[in-house]
């Protein structure tokens, strides 16, 4: 039987910690998580195996070797001559060959395709079946574009929120930075006036994703968190996770190349007011039946609240306020959590020497006791399975917290 499809990586890391506590048998265990004891089995192993909760995300299926992968220096041989005379497969296929190359005219497509020098070979077919949230408010889309240049040398990137059922732009902001600050402010702008979405699809990008934390928390993504507001993360590599603000992006391009795109912040203003108004409201959109986006939107039923009320977690839970800097004091020792949480409340699952830390109902951070060792447990992976994050943190034991933990 399947995992709970909320949150799989949450239930394999939930189910495990259980199992290692050994409170119940594993039939019955199971039977609660709803998978077989095979798949229970499977994880447990797993994990006594490696030693760690991170080895509990689903392993890429890319196999380790291709042996009849093209070897890089012929691969930049190919791009050599493809950048020298701007030719396709069939004359570079000729020169290669002068060289003593043997290489297949698709093989030297997929090359140039790969390297970004060509686009696709394959025309795309129209959708025949469109994928979108089934109500407004259930999730956005948010996303920059650009940067635009403006006439005195600084730049201009504008914010887009958009409705992913209905298509409507919640807002399109000329900002001058990704700062969270700034970002936070648009959002509390729409928040105030349409209320709450459900959940937030964003990239692996500044200002709401870091390396350095766990679960890529931002000060910009815990605002969205006490709000209630789910965060979720397209796929590395693949921009298409976002297609709706994507799309809307390439429209807006369009837009500002048939008015002329403005060379001032203020022109920008007035320029992507007008471009909002006429994409929600005047635009018909071919995916909602030649319709406009605002006839199909509806203002969210949850509303904002500026200082929402202090989350509280489970009765007996172990609950322990993290330092100015992110750390959590334990056994003598600072242990590194995440920026983002500093001066917050977490809360503390112990288990096989090992202490489980999650903010609210999100997992952040797995604390290994007796090597003072800690890693994130819910890293970014790309199209290959393979994380991008950090390795492990090694702390320091003693003394006052360190500036970075």
């Amino acid at each position: 039987m399947p995992w709970k499809e909320t949150d799989v990586r949450s239930e394999r890391i939930r189910f495990v910690v259980e199992a290692v506590r050994g409170e119940e048998t594993m039939r019955a265990l199971c039977g609660r998580y709803g998978i077989s004891r095979k798949t229970g089995y499977k994880w447990l192993r797993r994990f006594e195996s490696v030693g760690s909760l991170g080895c509990l995300e689903e392993r890429s299926r890319r196999p380790l070797r291709s042996p009849r992968q093209t070897v890089p220096e012929i691969e930049d041989r190919v791009v050599a001559l493809r950048q020298q005379y701007g030719w396709g497969s069939r004359k570079l296929h000729c020169l290669l060959k002068r060289e003593g190359i043997e290489l297949g005219r698709a093989t030297i497509g997929r090359i140039l395709q790969r390297r970004g020098l060509i686009g696709s070979s394959k025309r795309s077919r129209p959708a025949v079946q469109r994928f979108e949230r089934a109500r407004p408010n259930e999730l956005v889309q948010m996303d920059f574009k650009g940067p635009y240049a403006l006439d005195n040398g600084s730049a201009c990137l504008p914010l887009s929120l958009v409705d992913d059922h209905s298509r409507f732009a919640l807002a399109l902001a000329p900002l001058s930075s990704n700062h969270g600050v700034k970002v936070q402010r648009v959002l509390e702008g729409s928040f105030e006036r349409y209320g709450l979405p459900e959940a937030m699809l964003v990239d692996h990008g500044t200002p709401w994703w870091s390396s350095t934390n766990g679960h890529g928390l931002t000060r910009l993504g815990v605002f969205l968190i006490r709000q209630g507001v789910r965060l979720v993360y397209s796929g590395i590599g693949h921009p298409q996770t976002q297609g709706k603000v994507e799309r809307f992006h390439q429209t807006l391009a369009v837009w500002l190349r048939h008015h002329g795109t403005p060379g001032t912040r203020r022109g920008f203003q007035e320029a992507l007011t007008s471009f909002r108004r006429e994409y929600n409201e005047v635009r018909p959109h071919e995916a909602l039946g030649l319709e406009t986006p605002s006839q199909h939107y509806r203002p969210s039923r949850r509303r904002y609240q500026s200082n929402p009320p202090r989350w509280e977690y489970p009765a007996g839970a172990e609950v322990r306020q993290l330092v100015h800097n992110g750390c959590l004091y334990e056994a003598g020792r600072y242990h590194f959590v995440c920026h983002a949480l500093a001066d917050r409340r977490v809360r503390l699952e112990r288990f096989d020497e090992r202490i489980l830390i999650s903010y609210r109902q999100m997992l952040i951070r797995e604390l290994d006791t007796t090597t003072g060792k800690s890693r994130s447990i819910l890293e970014p992976y790309g199209p290959t399975g393979h994380g991008n994050g950090g390795g492990p943190t090694v702390l320091r034991t003693s003394g006052p917290p360190p500036r970075d933990c």
